[in-house]
């Protein structure tokens, strides 16, 4: 199987969007949702995508894409032909055709290198900073705790995605996502005093630990049973607990009963609000502080994945849903040098 006259997603968005063009590609089906129409026709919904990025597209029953795609499952690779369109200026093709690859095809390929997403940093680089940033925090209780919880997921954390789509949802995106958070977080710290360090940094490298568990392992991140029904905000607790536990009994006395519970609380609180899924409000100096910490990095970096995916020549992406906004992607004209001499007045 050649793969020569294959689109990536980002060549299939760089091409005019006011044109309707054949293509064909090889892609990862990330998402597949059988729905019905207004008028009772049944259609798929699905997601495809590379390591360049990915595309909504909706499969009618009557398509001839359609009982391949509804027979694939969620990571499939999958070959597809189509024509190029958008819907509400989105990116959005019509599917003409579309088979599975066996898992032979695949591997013998080495089709996966260019399908499965990744971060755009080195994960081992990642994880050095991730150590160290542990190794650092000064609480002895809260530093071994959160040791015995990495130390408990190791293999997963060091691999799984941030998010199903949101941020950062792709391979070691939840390592990223961690460091990110860390990094704003010391940058911020000497800004607030009332903010105890030891509690602010073991909150944002346990935050979201629970996505271990939430999202169930595979080629496209879907969530698990226990992520569909308790969420990674009550497991990250559950782990964060048993992990402090643990510690207890091997060093008692290293963790109070009071600093556990600011720490539980953090993870508790930290996705900000209710319906966002937060189990409760931050109450504390920490548990502010972590949760907009961590809402300026998921959201920082979808612009950043805007930027980096934007076709050649696009002024706005498109729309940004966790932003609620098409992005600007052009850069700031560059600002003059201020000029010597007395303040001048500007006209605005």
């Amino acid at each position: 199987m050649s793969n020569s006259t294959y689109h990536s997603v980002a060549e299939l968005r760089a091409l005019p969007s006011g044109e309707k063009r054949a293509f064909s590609g090889v892609f990862i089906l990330r998402r597949l949702a059988s729905k019905k129409a207004k008028n009772g026709n049944d259609f798929l919904s699905i997601e495809l995508g590379d390591n360049t990025g990915s595309f909504p597209a909706n499969c009618w029953q009557d398509a001839p894409a359609y009982t391949a795609l509804a027979a694939a499952k969620e990571g499939d690779v999958v070959e597809v032909q189509g024509i190029t369109d958008y819907y509400r200026e989105a990116f959005s093709p019509a599917l003409r055709a579309a088979r599975a690859l066996s898992e032979e095809e695949v591997q013998s390929t080495g089709a996966l290198e260019r399908l499965v997403k990744v971060s755009p940093e080195d994960p081992a680089k990642l994880w050095e900073e991730f150590q160290g940033f542990i190794a650092a925090i000064p609480h002895e209780g809260l530093r071994l705790t959160v040791q015995a919880a990495v130390a408990a997921c190791e293999d997963i954390f060091r691999v799984a995605p941030a998010a199903l789509a949101m941020h950062q949802a792709y391979r070691f995106g939840l390592l990223e996502h961690t460091v990110h958070v860390v990094r704003v977080a010391k940058a911020l710290l000497p800004l607030y005093p009332e903010v105890d360090p030891s509690l602010a940094i073991a909150g944002c490298l346990l935050h979201d630990i629970g996505k271990v568990e939430e999202y169930g392992e595979g080629r496209a991140a879907t969530r698990s049973r226990e992520g569909r029904l308790i969420g990674h905000v009550v497991i990250g607790y559950r782990m964060a607990r048993r992990a402090a536990m643990s510690v207890a009994k091997d060093r008692p006395g290293a963790l109070d009963t009071e600093t556990l519970e600011r720490l539980e609380h953090i993870i508790l609180s930290h996705q900000g609000n209710l319906e966002w899924g937060a189990a409760t409000l931050a109450a504390t100096p920490e548990a502010v502080f972590v949760s907009l910490v961590d809402n300026l990095d998921a959201k920082m970096a979808m612009v950043q994945e805007n930027l980096r995916e934007a076709a050649p020549g696009a002024e706005f992406s498109e729309f940004v849903k966790g932003l609620g906004v098409n992005l600007l992607l052009s850069k700031p004209s560059a600002i003059p040098p201020a000029a010597s001499g007395p303040a001048q007045e500007t006209l605005l």
